[in-house]
Parts: structure tokens; sequence; C-alpha cells
């Protein structure tokens, strides 16, 4: 059986874990800005398998509404260059020489507005799995009071700070929802 430190300890780690699978998801909703990271769902055939772009090209930033591809293989330039087009990023890119060029446009209104609606979407998904830890936690500092291996006072205490964290972590996902909001809506 674990013990209360342990219990504290185990719930910030997966309500970490939450945090870094809300940036991640963050990361991949497209603001008017380009962002190599675009790509990173973009999968192309090389030799028989399909792998990340990031694993047969470098990607930069060419300018801020412009991303570069460049293939390590010559071959790989039409393979990569369909397999974005084809892809759900709503881009075309372009061939010179052996650069692929990928502009993105600039959005909508209403485009930037379903975006807003996503990353609001994203940031509820992450407070419900930070709430469940936190109801995870707390039953099971319940069970140690029930086997008599805590106190009632320790468990008071212990769901204050379970309290505490949760609400720590719940502001972070307001902050991160708040300032990829301020960057979809930015122009």
């Amino acid at each position: 059986m674990s013990s209360i430190p342990e219990i504290k300890k185990t719930a910030e780690q997966k309500m970490q874990q939450s945090l870094e699978a809300l940036r991640a998801n963050l990361a991949k909703v497209r603001t008017g800005r380009a962002n190599p990271a675009l790509l990173d769902t973009v999968q192309v055939e090389y030799y028989g398998t399909m792998v990340p772009i990031s694993q047969v090209a470098n990607l930069s930033l060419l300018d801020a509404r412009t991303i570069g591809v460049a293939p390590w293989e010559k071959g790989m330039g039409a393979k990569i260059e369909k397999a974005i087009r084809e892809s759900d990023l709503g881009v075309n890119p372009a061939s010179h020489g052996d650069l692929i060029r990928v502009p993105i446009p600039p959005m909508t209104e209403e485009r930037r507005r379903e975006l807003t609606k996503v990353v609001k979407a994203e940031g509820e998904h992450a407070k419900v799995a930070i709430r469940n830890v936190r109801r995870d936690a707390n039953e099971h500092v319940k069970r140690l009071v029930k086997d008599k291996l805590a106190s009632e006072d320790d468990e008071r205490r212990a769901q204050e700070d379970i309290q505490k964290l949760t609400d720590r972590m719940i502001a972070e996902v307001d902050k991160l929802v708040a300032s990829k909001e301020a960057d979809i809506m930015a122009i």
C-alpha cells in the first residue's frame, strides 16, 4: 500500500502528463503563422514504410508564412510534396529545385473562431483528465484511512494539498488555452 506523499507525487506526475499532452495537442492547432510542427502529423512512404516527414527531410521556417522542406535524398522530393498535398492541412506545397516551399495561407475570421473552439475543447479535456487524477488520489487517501494506515487529519490535509495542486494545474491549462487563443486571433 502506498503512503500519502507517494499518492501526492503520483497525482502530480499524472497531472503534469496531462499538461504535456495538452501542450502537444495545442502545438498541432494551426495559427496564422508557419510552424514546422504543423507537418509532424504528415507521413511519407520511405522504402515501403510510412514515416514522419521529419525523418526524411530537414524542416525550417523560410519566413513567417512559409515552411521549407529539404529532403535528404534526391528521389524523396516528389513523395514528400504529394504527402503534404494529400494531408488534411489544406496547404499547397511547391518545389523549387531541392527545396519544397509550403506556404501557409492566411486564415479567415470564421476559421479562427472554429480553431478557438477546438482549443477550448482541448483545454476542457485536459481539465477533465486532471480532475480524474484528483478523484483517484482522494480515493487512495480514503482507502488508507479506511485501512487505518492514516488518520482523518492526514486525510483532510492530503485532500487540501491535492486540491491546491489541482487548482494550480487547472490555472496552467487556462493560461495555455488563453495564450493559444490569442495566437490564433492575432492577424
